[in-house]
């Protein structure tokens, strides 16, 4: 076991977390001086996932220049570094306390840390074979994108020849731009929804590719005693198929991180799976904080790093003035079928400027029509809609924070 180690640090903010956002976020405190800020992060190197995506584009917007993953988090990292932030790697947080103290554990023994405010940024991970309800038989050569990425990128290790890829999302794409790296040919795209869930003109690229497309499969079922030999679905017109294959890659339906808050005081929330925040990112905890695709997943690097800082300059505010949720929180709920998740789930009626200006939605199907926020009988905005799961789809809220509603907000279709 590891040695307890007796000191106890106090610091100014910890960061859980050493991805894009939480390194964006971490320089952007030391920019506003807000004392000493720390990253901890459980592997041995900051950079979060694009530290294994070894493709373009990375980095246009934030440094002027299209780089690959890698290139792109070690800029991230130096960045941060360049401005004092002390990022300790191998260091795994395995308890949040209330009030901002964390439980740490690192190669040197295991110890506390004291923070004036935690934000947690520990990202989001793929859906699991079992968490997808994927039968069949449990042979080798099955992975995630991010597992098939650190063995081509990290290690040079080609898993398989000519695997299946199993979901239509962004990542699936990325999925095939790491399989051509070491000449690995996915031989179809299959996906339990009923059209491509990643945008339209990404479907030009299979045909390129001359890769077949499965939408609206049901059943899928894995085939192979040692390795995968096989994937067996229902198509959408209710045939069975079999598609010869020597691997299965499960990509995307991703789920924020948030082990760490499954046992601890933090509330979560049931839609996104990560913490339930107010519209500067406060959870329930004032103490703490959160960013990144924690919240919602997911999004890009780009977003994220932007997120980070905005979020940085909200704690600084929250450090100089003070929590302000004792002035009072209404609650933003869906009861609409249509929506899996809104964020922020939480307004602040303080009147503190600086917040979210966007709410944003997630959806269980396609949404088109009239969509409202209303708190009692009263409509604090309408507008229409026309989107689809996993796609970027927000309404306006620096207005429902404005009208001060004095009862939960609801948010779903009109008639």
């Amino acid at each position: 076991m590891p040695e307890q180690i007796a000191t106890k640090e106090n610091v100014t903010v910890a960061v859980v977390g050493g991805g894009t956002a939480g390194l964006a976020l971490a320089s952007e405190l030391m920019r506003l001086k807000v004392g000493k800020v720390v990253v901890l992060e459980r592997e041995a190197e900051a950079g979060g996932v694009p530290r294994h995506c070894g493709h373009y584009p990375f980095g246009l917007r934030e440094y002027a220049r299209l780089m690959k993953g890698p290139d792109y988090a070690k800029r991230n990292r130096e960045a941060a570094a360049a401005l004092g932030v002390d990022i300790r790697t191998g260091t795994t947080v395995t308890k949040l306390h209330p009030g901002g103290e964390l439980g740490l554990s690192a190669s040197a023994g295991t110890t506390t840390l004291s923070a004036d405010r935690v934000v947690l940024c520990t990202g989001v991970r793929e859906s699991s074979r079992a968490e997808r309800f994927i039968g069949g038989d449990r042979p080798d050569g099955i992975v995630s994108t991010g597992a098939l990425q650190s063995m081509v990128y990290l290690e040079g290790i080609r898993p398989f020849r000519q695997p299946i890829i199993l979901g239509s999302e962004l990542v699936s794409f990325s999925a095939i731009q790491t399989c051509q790296h070491l000449g690995i040919r996915p031989v179809a795209m299959i996906e339990e929804m009923d059209r491509l869930i990643a945008r339209r003109p990404l479907g030009l690229y299979l045909l390129v590719k001359s890769m077949p497309l499965y939408t609206g499969i049901t059943n899928p079922r894995i085939i192979g005693r040692e390795r995968v030999e096989a994937m067996n679905f229902i198509d959408r017109t209710g045939q069975a198929k079999r598609i010869a294959a020597d691997g299965v890659i499960v990509s995307g339906r991703f789920r924020p991180e948030s082990a760490l808050m499954r046992d601890g005081h933090l509330e979560v929330d049931p839609g996104t799976g990560g913490p339930v925040i107010d519209q500067f990112g406060r959870c329930s905890d004032p103490a703490y904080f959160a960013a990144g695709n924690l919240l919602r997943p997911a999004e890009t690097s780009g977003f994220c790093r932007q997120e980070g800082i905005e979020t940085a300059r909200r704690v600084a505010h929250d450090l100089e003035r003070g929590s302000t949720v004792d002035q009072g929180v209404v609650r933003i709920r869906t009861a609409d079928p249509a929506l899996r998740f809104v964020v922020p789930q939480r307004i602040d009626l303080s009147g503190a400027t600086g917040g979210m200006t966007h709410l944003y939605l997630g959806l269980n199907g396609p949404v088109r029509g009239t969509m409202a926020a209303t708190a009692g009988a009263e409509t604090l905005w309408k507008g229409r809609l026309n989107t689809q799961p996993v796609r970027r789809t927000r309404i306006p809220l620096d207005g429902i924070v404005r009208a001060a509603p004095a009862q939960d907000v609801v948010v779903g279709r009109r008639a």
